[in-house]
């Protein structure tokens, strides 16, 4: 055992003396594979905090939500002019389902608006993200407050002119003022400020709630009607737990299918799409990603291999005559092979340790610097930078080592001479 600890530490001596008194050599060897480690490890990081990002956009909501519309919220082999002519879901169809649905735990109709003008004396804030929804919007989407709460039932029923705004909204209107209670303007008309929703940061699914405000959906039918052209309707349905989220869809299409006097042999001219299936999809997008990361990357990996590669064929070459020297005195030709082994493995981990370093401080800054995003820097993918940095270095240079550890003494001292 002895014996092969000294093998092991002065063949790993003559490989760092090597790397020392050949540093512009060693700096180019290490450039390669830092490129490769830092790709490899930085696209995996910046795919994991994308992963971790969305799932945290979509955490406070079940995902068994349903969302009915006559639009698809993913792929569908339904074609678009065949869609373009299926009627929207209405107001009517929503209060039929919710006092029929038994496995509903929560039901909410939903308007999509378009942008709208809040003001507030002489302060306005243009274009802001309207949601126009029914009093169960709060219970589904898990709306918090800082201040005040979201409108009631018979608000919601009656249509009342209440608002509920954003964080970012009620700071550019407000300041320092207290906005419950405040009058503001939107559609030219007085709304009184009954909550702020808490801030939450910005969403990679469209406005967060923070640019956001709500209005009572049936403030909006009775304004503009249930036919106006530019808002689509939508019917959200919040399972009860543990229902059987396929029998329930099921029955939803049936209740639907029914409800507009539909023929055996007619589509079904509306859409049902689950937060479920769109998390399957995220997972698969994600996955490609990866892929293409590692595809990508590699090729930078590659290059670096082969630098490595390259350049311990050079060492060869340079160091023949030395190789047999140290032969004719005596050194085995283990001796030999992992002294050229150690070489390209040090040099390999020394890049992989580089790229790691390059990936935290981008992590660093990218933290500092871009709000409402975490890039995560796993200790698995840590692990992985070095053990990809050993392998590459295994196998860039055990080709070379083979070949070095096996030349003839005479022949090598005649060739080095």
């Amino acid at each position: 055992m002895l014996v092969y600890l000294r093998l092991f530490a002065e063949s790993f001596s003559f490989a760092i003396n090597a790397l020392r008194n050949n540093k512009l050599r060693t700096f180019l060897s290490l450039l390669g594979i830092t490129i490769g480690i830092f790709s490899i490890i930085a696209v995996l990081a910046a795919v994991d905090s994308l992963d971790k990002t969305i799932k945290d956009q979509l955490s406070g909501l079940d995902k068994n939500t349903m969302y009915l519309a006559r639009f698809s919220f993913g792929p569908t082999d339904v074609p678009t002019w065949k869609r373009l002519q299926f009627p929207e879901v209405s107001y009517t169809e929503y209060k039929y389902l919710k006092s029929t649905l038994s496995d509903a735990e929560n039901m909410a109709f939903q308007l999509f608006v378009k942008r709208e003008n809040i003001s507030f004396e002489s302060k306005s804030v243009n274009r802001v993200n309207t949601v126009v929804a029914s009093h169960e919007f709060e219970d589904i989407q898990a709306l918090k407050f800082s201040k005040g709460r979201f409108y009631s039932e018979s608000e919601s029923n009656s249509g009342r002119p209440v608002v509920v705004i954003g964080d970012d909204i009620a700071n550019q209107l407000f300041g320092s003022l207290d906005p419950i209670g405040k009058r503001v303007r939107i559609y030219g008309q007085k709304f009184t400020v009954i909550g702020v929703v808490k801030k939450e940061g910005s969403g990679l699914f469209g406005d967060s709630n923070d640019v956001s405000m709500f209005l009572p959906a049936n403030y909006v039918r009775n304004r503009f009607g249930d036919n106006n052209k530019n808002m689509n309707h939508i019917i959200i349905i919040k399972p009860t737990e543990d229902v059987d989220i396929d029998a329930l869809k099921a029955e939803v299409t049936q209740l639907m299918r029914s409800q507009r006097g539909l023929k055996p042999d007619e589509i079904d001219p509306f859409f049902i799409s689950v937060i479920s299936g769109l998390q399957d999809a995220i997972d698969d997008i994600i996955s490609t990603l990866n892929i293409i990361g590692w595809v990508i990357s590699g090729f930078s990996l590659l290059v670096g291999g082969f630098g490595i590669a390259n350049i311990m064929f050079v060492s060869v070459k340079e160091r023949t005559s030395l190789i047999g020297i140290q032969k004719s005195l005596g050194a085995k030709n283990r001796f030999i092979l992992f002294q050229f082994l150690f070489e390209a493995v040090i040099l390999s981990i020394l890049g992989g340790i580089v790229g790691i370093i390059m990936v935290w401080l981008v992590a660093l800054a990218a933290n500092a610097f871009v709000e409402d995003f975490t890039f995560v820097l796993s200790f698995f993918n840590i692990f992985l930078g070095f053990a990809l940095s050993t392998v590459i270095g295994l196998i860039s240079g055990v080709i070379p080592a083979i070949s070095a550890s096996k030349l003839d003494p005479v022949e090598a001292i005649r060739t080095g001479m």
